[in-house]
């Protein structure tokens, strides 16, 4: 094979005159400049890596500083106050570059400026801690901003003008708090009081009662220890317990789905769209190398976390009997791509140089074009990645563990994601409402062994050019990688662009060694266990109902003038959807970011509160007074911000007790009251997709370049999963799923509901909607 020579720099054999050695010049070349690439990133990071770990200061001002010592000197002024000929002293003498007095004396100068510029690093960064600690301005009504919380947003916006890094304000950004205990058993029985019995409930507040005085004082002073001693105390236990101890199949429990523009096309040419597509992922790849993305910040000011965008790429969850590990590597220069049945390995790089969009739609077509057969047992291998998490981990061991299996399985695991170029088209079709469904099943499951889903995420590109992704969650949460996405397909329209014909713009290098093929030897008993992994999966997948739809009446522009952010808007309609549903309330999670502290990913919302049950029977009683119907949404959708700014300032319930109960397994303590908080369902889990969160896409420009979120399934057997995106000021989509084999549930039904009470919350308040 082509590929198989070029990989080879010299070849040497052995004849009666000696060795006799060929090198290949082509392959020499190529070798230096990879080592040269990897020099340039080395050293791209070690600079990176000094200006991030002295921001908000700059060489530039450690310049002014040394420039202001020597200048006060020759004015005859000390501004030193006798440090510089203190250090002066402590300098050796003798013969070298401390020779002279002058010598001697530009160098304490220097030395001082330094510990001078040092010192001032250090105050800045711990003032602008102690800034970005005030959460204040969250709880503030739009447009009645206080004076205190103005003096507040200049100073942090002094403190941060210097252009930042993406990592820049990672040591500034200040430590989950740990909520007191009383406070947070307050806020717990607060949030299930209307929805348990009062014989139930006191049973629960006696329970809470009893494990506030005699069981958390202890497991607390252990979690504020954490929280004093790691940079997090929630982050890696919830990544740890959550998500990488679950042994059950990673396919629809675990792992989401993201849509591609659906209002709007690029190209038809499946090839064309993944050159432009692949090629600008690896553009970002590169900018999150250099950190030369911008920290995403709140108002325009709070920074962000950024930690989780560190394992975006290269990143791959590996299965383990007990629990799995998640393996990022520093760099990847291929991609790993499947195609009826089989796997491929495609370079991106050529050299030093990364592959042009043109050149990568080529290399794809490639593989379109390829006519070989599946190996025996290669089809369906990626079917271990969909089932259950122990047998995964012991045929990995068993049969994957050296040779070329070994060799071919490290191409996928270290490739910087994986590639699913698949057969069937999808499309959403505005006259065809079934089509967004279909669109989301496929990216959600597929056929159960077409996407890896092990990898930190599947870019999966059908026949007539669409495309979506299928996304790991250990690694990161939604919003990470909803900034991959707005970059890539931002580029994709306005920058890349393609021919006329629906091809990548320039021209192929027709000399580049094909995709190498990779090889399997996969024996009977190793085909078997695939052939089961295929069946769990199988079963998973055929139970899962879902229902996509997009929602024309209004969007966003017109909620607003309910006087109410359109998320509690949303979530009180959800409310309203449940009940007529299923005829009573249920605990509703929805997820809130904690990002505005270092390393924070998640905290839930318990969006069912007792305001949104008592705005909820009365619509449905139908007896009360438009005014007060009016009254009691506004008292839910006061409530439900308010429960949103207390997750995102560290005030949850959930996190917190899930840190105390984990505490407790490792003292061996049993508490009742905590084994029963964590075993209640959520047989409503919802979130909101993030949006705009990089200014590529102008809406009033652009209108129709929206992206319908993306989804998953169903956290109970017997609950639902929505997802929503308020998608602009006239839109909204929602993917709810749910299970066949519940008899309580049905995903289109809900949906019915769920677009119907919209409807009815926006007549309570008399807004005008748009034909739908």
């Amino acid at each position: 094979m082509a590929e198989a020579h070029q990989a080879v720099a010299f070849q040497f054999t052995v004849t009666p005159e000696g060795v006799d050695f060929r090198l290949s010049r082509e392959a020499l070349k190529h070798i230096y400049l990879s080592g040269i690439n990897s020099w340039k990133k080395r050293l791209i990071r070690i600079k990176n890596g000094i200006l991030r770990g002295v921001y908000p200061g700059s060489p530039t001002s450690w310049l002014v500083v040394v420039m202001t010592t020597l200048g006060s000197s020759y004015c005859n002024v000390d501004i030193s106050m006798g440090l510089v000929c203190f250090i002066q002293r402590w300098l050796p003498e003798g013969c070298g570059p401390y020779r002279t007095p002058q010598t001697r004396t530009l160098l304490s100068m220097a030395v001082f400026s330094t510990g001078v510029w040092m010192a001032g690093i250090l105050f800045f960064r711990q003032t602008l801690k102690l800034l970005l600690s005030y959460h204040g301005w969250l709880f503030e009504m739009h447009g009645q901003t206080s004076r205190f919380t103005k003096v507040w947003a200049m100073c942090v916006r002094l403190l941060s003008s210097q252009r930042p890094m993406l990592y820049s304000f990672q040591t500034s950004l200040p430590r989950l708090p740990v909520p007191s205990v009383p406070a947070t058993i307050h806020r717990y029985l607060e949030s299930v009081q209307h929805l348990l019995g009062d014989e139930e409930y006191n049973r629960m507040e006696t329970l809470a009662k009893e494990f506030q005085e005699k069981t958390a004082p202890r497991l607390q002073k252990y979690l504020v220890l954490k929280s004093w001693w790691a940079t997090n105390y929630v982050s890696d236990w919830w990544e740890e317990y959550v998500y990488l101890r679950g042994r059950t199949p990673l396919m629809v429990n675990s792992n989401y789905y993201v849509m591609d523009l659906v209002l709007v096309k690029n190209t038809d040419v499946q090839a064309a769209r993944l050159g432009n597509i692949v090629h600008a992922m690896i553009m970002y790849r590169r900018k999150l190398d250099r950190e030369e993305i911008k920290p995403v910040m709140a108002l325009g000011i709070v920074p962000m976390c950024s930690y989780q965008m560190e394992r975006m790429f290269n990143t791959t969850r590996i299965p383990g009997k007990d629990t799995d590990v998640l393996r990022h590597l520093t760099d990847s220069r291929h991609v790993a791509v499947y195609h009826k049945g089989r796997f491929f390995k495609l370079w991106l790089y050529e050299g030093s140089r990364l592959l042009e969009p043109r050149d990568l739609e080529m290399q794809f077509q490639r593989i379109l074009d390829d006519p070989s057969p599946p190996q025996p047992g290669e089809e369906r291998l990626a079917a271990l990645t969909a089932g259950g998490r122990v047998e995964w981990a012991r045929v990995r061991q068993a049969f994957f563990g050296s040779g070329k299996n070994k060799a071919a399985l490290d191409a996928i695991e270290r490739a910087a994601f994986f590639v699913a170029l698949d057969e069937e088209s999808h499309r959403y079709d505005p006259e065809d409402e079934a089509s967004l469904s279909l669109y989301g099943k496929a990216l959600l499951h597929g056929s159960c062994y077409n996407r890896w889903f092990d990898k930190s995420f599947t870019l999966i590109a059908f026949k007539n050019g669409q495309l979506g992704l299928n996304t790991e969650h250990a690694w990161a949460d939604a919003p990470i990688i909803g900034h991959l996405w707005e970059f890539v397909l931002g580029t994709d329209s306005f920058d890349l662009g393609y021919s006329e014909t629906g091809h990548c713009l320039g021209k192929p290098n027709p000399v580049l060694a094909p995709p190498q093929r990779l090889q399997w030897d996969i024996p009977e008993q190793c085909q078997a266990v695939i052939e089961s992994s295929y069946q769990v999966a199988k079963a998973l997948a055929d139970d899962v109902e879902l229902y996509c739809f997009q929602f024309l009446p209004f969007g966003k522009g017109l909620i607003k003038k309910c006087r109410t952010s359109p998320d509690a808007f949303v979530q009180i309609a959800l409310q309203l959807a449940y009940f007529r549903d299923r005829g009573k309330f249920c605990l509703t999670y929805e997820a809130s970011m904690t990002r505005m502290f270092r390393e924070g990913r998640t905290e839930t919302v318990r969006s069912c509160t007792c305001e949104s049950t008592a705005f909820v029977q009365a619509m449905v009683q139908g007896r009360h007074l438009k005014a007060d119907l009016q009254d009691l949404f506004r008292k839910a959708a006061e409530k439900h911000q308010n429960a949103c700014r207390l997750a995102m300032t560290g005030a949850g319930i959930d996190r917190h007790l899930f840190c105390l109960y984990v505490v407790s397994k490792f003292l061996g303590v049993s508490s009742p009251f905590l084994a029963e908080v964590l075993s209640e369902p959520w047989r409503l889990s919802t979130s909101q997709t993030a949006q705009f969160q990089i200014r590529m896409f102008d809406p009033n420009k652009y209108p129709n370049h929206l992206g319908a979120g993306g989804g998953f399934g169903p956290v109970a057997n017997d609950g639902y999963g929505v997802s929503y995106m308020i998608a602009g000021e006239n839109t909204m989509f929602f993917h709810v799923s749910s299970k066949f084999s519940s008899s309580e549930t049905n995903a289109q039904r809900f949906g019915n509901h769920i677009r119907q009470a919209l409807l009815d919350i926006a007549d309570l308040f008399q807004v005008p909607k748009a034909d739908s």
